[in-house]
């Protein structure tokens, strides 16, 4: 019979999830991944627990999008009204970003340099899917604007939503770069005055 394992499986998964968001999934060594989950993990025990480092990258993908990722929820949320759904993950997403107990900025984020060889494309595409999902859904909200009558008829719903998007990736980089939770709360606030100026007039 094998030896026992010596780590909790479910907390070297958070572990490795830590080290991946940080490093990305290329600049990840099997080194780091061993010396960073629990006291350390012997390469046959490594191998028998996760199969590969692939394998483990997927594992934690999936459990960062369950989880941190969960910050885009409101755009799918038909009980808010769609700007405040945009806010609203705007807003929860910056926090997240910012708090303590992880890495800076959002793994989904910076999924597109985690392994930006195409080589290694398909193992980010989970990530890449999530933006894509994340994509639509802030241009669904826009639509939903536009249908419901709350923005101009000739709003470009592409741009718009580009807009909101292109923010809400943006702020991966500045938290990396230490900018501060309460600096970028006031940005959002701004970011939103690019629904209002396309605000449909009162009838």
């Amino acid at each position: 019979m094998g030896r026992p394992r010596t780590f909790d499986r479910d907390q070297a998964i958070e572990q490795a999830m830590h080290i991946f968001w940080e490093n990305g999934y290329e600049s990840t060594s099997l080194a780091q991944l061993k010396a960073g989950i629990g006291n350390g993990i012997a390469a046959p025990s490594f191998y028998a627990a996760f199969g590969s480092k692939e394998a483990l990258f997927q594992e934690c993908t999936q459990r960062y999008l369950a989880t941190h990722a969960r910050v885009t929820d409101a755009l799918w949320d038909a009980t808010l009204a769609p700007r405040d759904a945009i806010e609203t993950t705007l807003r929860s997403s910056a926090r997240m970003q910012c708090e303590r107990g992880h890495p800076k900025g959002c793994m989904v984020g910076l999924g597109f340099m985690s392994a930006p060889s195409a080589d290694n494309a398909a193992v980010t595409a989970p990530l890449t899917r999530s933006r894509e999902r994340t994509r639509a859904g802030i241009a669904a909200c826009v639509q939903r604007g536009v249908d419901s009558g709350q923005l101009r008829a000739d709003t470009k719903v592409g741009a718009l939503a580009t807009v909101f998007d292109a923010f809400l990736l943006g702020l991966s980089t500045l938290a990396r770069d230490g900018v501060g939770h309460a600096l970028m709360d006031a940005a959002i606030t701004g970011v939103m005055s690019a629904w209002d100026a396309s605000r449909a007039a009162p009838r």
